[in-house]
């Protein structure tokens, strides 16, 4: 069987459809190629084409397509129409959008030039939450509006509100399709009003006469920094950067330790075609708004500096797919002041124990992964922490030595994605030795066995009777017995955590997804629970944590999200010692998100 290719200007054609006349006049490639043969019907034989070079003589076979007519001759086509640069092409060919369109060519997203090669991108997000629960709820020491409530607990059942705005922008220098801008500008504020109802006094304030219902509002700012690239180290655009200010910043996959937006200077870069990053950094913690969660930099900065060095690596030991991460940090607190918070609660130092003023010195060690091995998705977390602090319950110096671990483990059948997660961090087993075995990470907000879905790791249980203080933060796992993550000190002296857990994420439609998952909970040791709260003895059960998200997106991007989630935390023999015999406790969460 032999093969025949038609090219532009003339045909190709294999030697078995030629004559033998013609054959005699040709001459095979260098190193033996198939030749490329030229027709010539003019001069009935066969001749080779010089590239780059049009052939002589008509252009086609007489056979095929008679009314064919030739192109125009090169220097005949006269000159090109001259545009401002590549990325106003389509304008010049009559295609235009309206300023406000983010789906097309949008000079305020960062599509086109605003002036040389510098760009600008601005961005506008709206978070509107409602969000009602139940919620321990202590009653009020000095008066209660209800009447009768003479127990500990008063009523438990509170609605939440909170709208944020962000607004920013990004200004940056560079051709960004290929590598990483020159230079980079980014400033994002912060809108935020929150309204909180409650059923008792004393819940919300510390001043009884401000009722159940508290209103508050906040601006923030949120990220301003700059970002210069140092240089690329190698023709594929590997780089060093250094950048500097108030800037976001996650330590590991899933933001077990510090993920956060921080006041810093960061020199990141990779190696090796991207398989290989790096990061050095130094931050120094930007006080919080309670209520909002916000930057509150009127408050000045804290006296609580991290260091830290990461590095990740891309398919290492042949594992392609899979980045692992080292990293090591250091939690660096000198606070030695008094520090209350905007509702008039003290949050530095904790109202627990001895309630002395804490500094310390904590030392991360850790070893992360992320990506697939075969037909799973594996995420896996390590850390250990050394360091000295005095100890919460002793005044004493105590050394810090406590461990941490999570596993997730899933696979994609179609569209259905089953998951299995672990976790385990060590809790102390005597408050009152020179030991602090509990382990408690820097600021944690961890995408995790249901993340903020679940009751466990989006509510902050108080710790009614155990000196003001949460049993576990607003969107964190670990039960750390802090006032709060925002403002409160590391404190490793804790319960720890043991967790289990099942769940699946479904994708019913490009739009839609639905997922669900069951954690059972347990502490790792109660001993510090019972010399809070003078009580023993206490189980080691928390719970079960059952919750069920919805979120659609509409138009299959990101510009609108919209959430519905429900969670019930079903107490064990643990939480009910503490709290006593609870119906479960129940979210229900409300979320959506628009972006521009």
């Amino acid at each position: 069987m032999s093969l025949c290719l038609s090219a532009a200007f003339a045909t190709l054609l294999c030697p078995a459809d030629l004559p033998a006349a013609m054959l005699s006049q040709t001459r095979p490639l260098i190193g033996g190629a198939l030749p490329v043969y030229l027709y010539d019907p003019d001069r009935q034989a066969l001749k080779r084409r010089r590239p780059g070079h049009p052939a002589p003589g008509p252009r086609y076979r007489p056979d095929q397509n008679p009314n064919n007519v030739d192109p125009a001759p090169v220097d005949a086509v006269g000159e090109f129409i001259p545009v401002p640069d590549r990325w106003r092409l389509m304008e010049t060919l009559g295609f235009k959008h309206p300023w406000y369109d983010p789906y097309n060519q949008n000079l305020w997203k960062g599509d086109k030039p605003l002036h040389d090669d510098w760009f600008l991108s601005l961005l506008a997000i709206s978070d509107t939450l409602l969000e009602p629960r139940s919620i321990p709820t202590p009653v009020g020491p000095q008066a209660s509006e209800n009447p009768g409530a003479v127990d500990i607990f008063s009523g438990f059942d509170q609605t939440i509100f909170a709208q944020t705005i962000l607004a920013g922008l990004v200004y940056y220098k560079g051709n960004t399709t290929f590598k990483p801008p020159a230079y980079e500008y980014r400033l994002t504020l912060a809108f935020n009003y929150n309204r909180v109802e409650v059923d008792d006094v004393r819940a919300l304030t510390i001043d009884p006469r401000k009722g159940t219902i508290r209103d508050d509002g906040f601006v923030a700012l949120q990220e301003v920094f700059a970002d210069v690239h140092l240089r690329d180290v190698t023709p594929r655009y590997d780089f060093d950067s250094i950048r500097f200010g108030i800037q976001p910043f996650s330590s590991d996959f899933r933001g077990f330790l510090f993920q956060d937006l921080q006041f810093g200077v960061r020199l990141f870069g990779n190696r090796d075609n991207n398989k290989k990053q790096y990061n050095l950094a130094w931050f120094r913690r930007v006080e919080k708004d309670l209520n909002s969660g916000l930057n509150d930099v009127a408050q000045g900065l804290r006296d609580d500096d991290i260091f830290i060095a990461n590095y990740y690596w891309q398919d290492l030991f042949g594992l392609h797919g899979f980045t692992q991460q080292a990293i090591i940090a250091w939690n660096r607190n000198r606070e030695d002041e008094l520090f209350f918070d905007s509702n008039g609660f003290i949050a530095r130092p904790s109202s627990l124990g001895t309630e002395q003023f804490r500094e310390y010195d904590a030392i991360y060690v850790g070893h992360n992964a992320d990506g697939r091995i075969g037909s799973y998705n594996l995420s896996t977390s390590a850390y250990y922490v050394f360091g000295d602090n005095l100890g919460t319950f002793t005044g004493r110096d105590s050394d810090i030595r406590a461990g941490f671990l999570a596993a997730e483990l899933s696979r994609d059948f179609d569209w259905i994605r089953p998951r299995i997660s672990v976790a385990y961090a060590s809790g102390d087993d005597d408050p009152f030795d020179d030991k602090s075995n509990g382990y408690d990470a820097i600021f944690e907000n961890p995408i995790f066995a249901g993340a903020d879905t679940s009751y466990w790791i989006r509510q902050n249980i108080p710790l009614i009777g155990g000196g003001g203080v949460t049993l576990a933060p607003r969107n964190g796992i670990l039960p750390s017995m802090r006032p709060s993550k925002e403002q409160g000190q590391s404190n490793f002296e804790n319960p720890g955590l043991q967790l289990i857990g099942v769940g699946a994420d479904f994708d019913l439609t490009p739009e839609s997804r639905v997922s669900f998952n069951l954690n059972h909970m347990w502490f790792d040791d109660t001993a510090v629970l019972e010399a809070a709260r003078n009580q023993a003895p206490i189980a080691r059960e928390i719970g079960t944590d059952l919750s069920v998200a919805w979120i659609w997106r509409p138009f299959m991007t990101q510009n609108i999200v919209v959430r519905l989630s429900g969670a019930l935390l079903e107490p064990g023999d643990g939480l009910e010692d503490l709290y006593g015999e609870r119906d479960p406790f129940y979210t229900v969460l409300g979320n959506v998100i628009l972006t521009y």
